[in-house]
């Protein structure tokens, strides 16, 4: 009878099918399907998987898959008191390799170490005697008085003034007041695209008649909410634009 791996081999090459489809096919390793054409079991994890694994790669060829394993059971296959994977001896042997050896060297090194050792330690035991020494005077830590709280707080650095202008995105109406109260915008009616010029300063009030409007503040811009009322809204250095619903800016 010809060989399992020719058998294998030949009907493979027959079909024309390259190793890639059978291990896509079958979901056996290329290397576990070039192992079986080629005979090499001992690159198999063990009898149980050679059988698996060559029942399935027959059926796949359409060969006659209890033939090759009854034949590989014959020639191949130990009794079951000495079945002993290769796997399992690999193991076995890498486990005997990795196991570290001490030598005679590092032997007398951990003999003069431990000698060294117990000459320290009987040597402090020796000073010390029977003197003891006198325990150590307990100080009692005087608390150091606290000092008075400064009622002087620092204040906090006054924001740099912000540079503030209106943007009219459609025809809007606009007031706008200073710190003070004075008028810089006085119940203008802006164009779509017009602006005011830039203003600098600390605190400012606005009003707006419609919400088609941008407030430029630094290098921010805010659009203003959508209402059915004027909308109001203070302005502060360092701060968001705040909306306010009274108080608002009348321009006199």
């Amino acid at each position: 009878m010809p060989e399992i791996g020719e058998t294998l081999r030949e009907a493979r090459m027959r079909r024309r099918i390259d190793m890639a489809e059978v291990e896509s096919a079958t979901k056996i390793r290329a290397k576990y399907l070039r192992a079986l054409e080629s005979e090499e079991w001992e690159l198999l994890p063990g009898p149980t998987f050679v059988k698996t694994f060559l029942r399935t790669y027959a059926e796949y060829l359409e060969l006659d898959a209890r033939l090759l394993v009854e034949e590989y059971k014959q020639r191949f296959e130990r009794p079951a008191g000495m079945d002993v994977t290769p796997l399992n001896l690999r193991r076995q042997r890498r486990k005997r390799r990795v196991a570290p050896r001490i030598g005679p060297g590092v032997v007398v090194v951990l003999g003069i170490a431990a000698l060294l050792v117990a000459l320290y330690l009987l040597g402090v035991s020796g000073d010390n005697g029977d003197e003891k020494e006198p325990p150590a005077a307990v100080e009692t830590a005087t608390p150091t008085p606290k000092k008075p709280a400064s009622k002087r707080k620092k204040r906090a650095a006054p924001a740099r003034p912000m540079r503030v202008s209106i943007v009219a995105t459609g025809q809007v109406y606009v007031c706008m007041e200073d710190a003070r109260g004075r008028a810089i915008v006085d119940k203008e009616t802006l164009e779509a695209g017009q602006r005011t010029r830039t203003f600098r300063g600390r605190r400012f009030k606005v009003t707006f008649g419609t919400a088609a409007a941008r407030i430029r503040q630094n290098d921010k811009t805010y659009r203003v909410a959508t209402s059915k009322d004027p909308v109001g809204y203070a302005l502060r250095a360092g701060r968001r634009p705040q909306r306010i619903t009274s108080g608002l800016a009348g321009c006199t």
